[in-house]
């Protein structure tokens, strides 16, 4: 019998929007629609703002709560372009919440094909909110008109085993027809679970997933005794967002795909071996994280490059939304699996992506293809973060070959850089919440005050090397020498990712933002246009991986102004609502300073909380200083007016940390005035009036700081 069961109309899309979102309450088990205002959809567009502005309405005003008090929501959205299948990278679903990582606000984005049903199942967006008594999976029945709630108490958490018991279940006669997030029981038993989103590969006859990440958002689901939510959508076309206009659409989609196809095999060769491509990129140009984000790159980086993965990846088209010509979302079939519960099963793994193979490889000092595949099932299917999991672990190496802790705090595992067995039995502990994996997973701003407080570890030295932002470990980019992308990690809302403003590859690749002033633009740029992505439901991909012939001659090549125009006449022939690039940007900023303020009502939001470990600034260590030291010896003397010689590497080091830390204090200044903010980091009364979120809790939450 139905724990709760709630019966709807199922309407029709009208330029991209249901103009309604549904809102479920697991305390008492409401169900109920509420309705979009077109003042929702002028300033919040859809997406992560249409979640982010569920979530801002739906918490006390009277307190701040804490990421598991029911009040907490999970918030999960598509946008107005989101589903379309004749367009490029349309079928992302953006997910909204309370972060146990950060204690603030969090965003997450995955492909899939959750989303893009949601929607056509009759709902901009989802919120879930409150507690289950017991567990629970959802039911959104798109064909029906229906949701209804279920026991789930018999149903296994292990993603791989959920989705394929959940997806015969509701669509035997039509198994494409379902899509579900999941997390897993890593989620349960740490700070950084992910949410798996399902898509029936009827290619290979299995449940495909990808994964919002960032944040612990799985660990939210998991702590509201969520199994899963699942979607069932029988009847997709290419009009079924009922466009504007359709015709315009058959025009720009179809040939933004043919320059996909065309282009791609000349260029990244994403539908072959998909963002595993940035391995040999990323380690030729020093940047690949490596032993801690110590260094930048290392000789055997070829075993875990695009080559290794090539030949492991089965082939045939692999997008994860209906008509994405970027098709990058590979897998590896058959693999049979060395260790844990499943040991000697053959199981299909999704990826390794580059996040996974640098955080999980390189960075512990692992190149071993295979035993990345490995981590990367189990991190799957056990719901954890691959990127947390992977710097968690990272620091946890260094800080054991520092001798800040030692066996007792491993509970026995030689926690050494390239231990494979270590990591992996890490992986399997914090799936059950038992030994040394389940202080690793409670992230690393939580490890360094754990092995301060029991191992008496030097707090400071752990301040320098544990690479997290607001509480989110970064992802994997070596950031020393990349000013731009410093300011990428540490100025970003959530923590440190790279989806709100990747400027590495521009900055350090190909060379695009050479002077202060290009990157502090570009800093205001970068995380607004690609914010314009998550209110959309849009994969970012195609925008810049694939770029146009002739955009190296364009005066700004790094937008790849080409596409951008692009995705304006998208926006337009969708919901007839006309945009210039400007325009574009003027969104995005709605949403981005909203968000900010967001954190402020949660404690955070200002300069201090920018702050990033010195290792993302420049080398901590005399090893690091000296592995580079002609690059470093040569900046003291031209950058800094500091003569290296006769110096000792801890002089040069000092030198070097004190001219790297003011250069991003200045950028801090730089980008904060050109966003309109404070120099504490605070967007004004003046901005919030510019943008219309002058709204009035927004407005007396800004007078306090004014």
């Amino acid at each position: 019998m139905p724990i709760a069961e709630f019966k709807y109309d199922l309407g029709k899309v009208e330029r991209g929007y249901n103009n309604r979102t549904l809102y479920i309450n697991l305390t008492d088990m409401t169900l109920t629609s509420r309705s979009v205002t077109e003042k929702m959809k002028s300033i919040f567009v859809g997406g992560r703002g249409f979640n982010l502005w569920l979530l801002w309405n739906a918490l006390p005003k009277d307190r701040i709560i804490k990421w598991d008090d029911p009040e907490n929501e999970i918030c999960i959205a598509c946008g107005p372009l989101g589903g379309t299948s004749i367009y490029p990278g349309s079928g992302k679903s953006i997910a909204v919440s309370i972060s146990p990582l950060t204690g603030s606000v969090v965003d997450s984005n995955a492909g899939g094909y959750f989303g893009p049903y949601l929607k056509f199942a009759g709902w901009d967006a989802l919120e879930i909110q409150g507690k289950a008594k017991s567990e629970v999976f959802i039911l959104i029945d798109g064909d029906e008109g229906k949701i209804v709630v279920e026991d789930a108490e018999t149903l296994p958490s292990e993603t791989h085993l959920l989705g394929e018991i959940l997806t015969e279940k509701c669509g035997a006669d039509n198994k494409r027809s379902i899509s579900l997030v999941s997390a897993g029981p890593g989620a349960e038993n740490t700070l950084f679970g992910c949410l798996n989103f399902s898509w029936y590969d009827s290619k290979r006859r299995q449940v495909r997933y990808k994964q919002a990440g960032r944040g612990g958002i799985g660990t939210v689901f998991r702590d509201k005794k969520i199994k899963a939510v699942v979607v069932k959508f029988s009847h997709l076309t290419a009009d079924i967002n009922n466009p504007a206009d359709f015709d315009l659409l058959r025009e720009v989609g179809p040939e933004y795909n043919k320059e996909i196809r065309t282009l791609d095999p000349q260029q990244r060769r994403m539908a072959v071996v998909g963002t595993t491509h940035l391995v040999p990129i990323m380690n030729e140009f020093d940047l690949l994280p490596v032993n801690n984000f110590r260094f930048g790159s290392h000789p055997d980086a070829a075993k875990i490059g695009e080559k290794a993965y090539e030949k492991k990846f089965d082939p045939g088209f692999d997008g994860c939304w209906v008509g994405c010509a970027v098709a990058c979302s590979h897998a590896v079939k058959n693999y049979e699996l060395k260790t844990g519960p499943f040991k000697g099963q053959r199981v299909l793994v999704n990826g390794p992506e580059y996040e996974t193979i640098a955080g999980l490889g390189s960075n512990c000092g692992i190149f071993d293809a295979d035993w990345i595949v490995e981590m990367n099932f189990y991190c799957d299917t056990y719901g954890l973060d691959t990127i947390s999991v992977g710097t968690a672990i990272a620091f946890a190496m260094e800080c054991y070959e520092m001798k800040l802790i030692d066996g007792e705090a491993t509970g026995g595992l030689e926690f050494n850089f390239g231990s494979k067995e270590a990591a992996m039995n890490a992986i399997h502990q914090m799936a059950l919440g038992e030994g040394f994996g389940a202080i690793v997973g409670q992230g690393v701003r939580k490890m360094k005050a754990i092995f301060a407080e029991k191992f008496k570890a030097d707090l400071n030295v752990m301040r320098d090397i544990g690479m997290e932002a607001k509480g989110l470990e970064f992802s994997e980019y070596v950031t020393k020498e990349s000013l731009a992308q410093q300011g990428g990690y540490g100025l970003a809302l959530k923590g440190a990712q790279h989806d709100e403003a990747w400027l590495i590859f521009l900055d350090m690749v190909q060379n695009l933002m050479p002077t202060f002033e290009q990157k502090a633009e570009n800093l205001h740029w970068f995380p607004m246009f690609r914010t314009w992505f998550g209110l959309n439901g849009l994969c970012k991909l195609p925008w810049n991986d694939i770029t146009p012939e002739g955009n190296k001659a364009t005066p700004e090549p790094a937008k790849v102004i080409q596409h951008v125009q692009n995705y304006a006449k998208y926006f337009y022939a969708v919901t007839g609502r006309e945009v210039t690039v400007d325009d574009i940007i003027f969104m995005s900023e709605k949403v981005y300073n909203f968000q900010r303020i967001f954190n402020l009502r949660m404690g955070f939001g200002r300069r201090k909380h920018d702050d990033i470990p010195y290792r993302a600034v420049g080398p901590v260590t005399v090893q690091e200083y000296e592995s580079r030291a002609e690059r470093y010896d040569k900046q003291l003397r031209e950058a800094v007016g500091f003569s290296p010689e006769g110096r000792s590497s801890k002089e040069k080091l000092e030198a070097l940390r004190s001219f790297r830390e003011s250069q991003y204090e200045k950028l801090k200044d730089a980008v904060y005035k050109r966003r309109g903010w404070s120099v504490e980091g605070i967007p004004t009364l003046e901005k919030v009036n510019e943008l219309g979120i002058d709204f009035p809790d927004v407005v007396a939450l800004l007078r306090k700081y004014a």
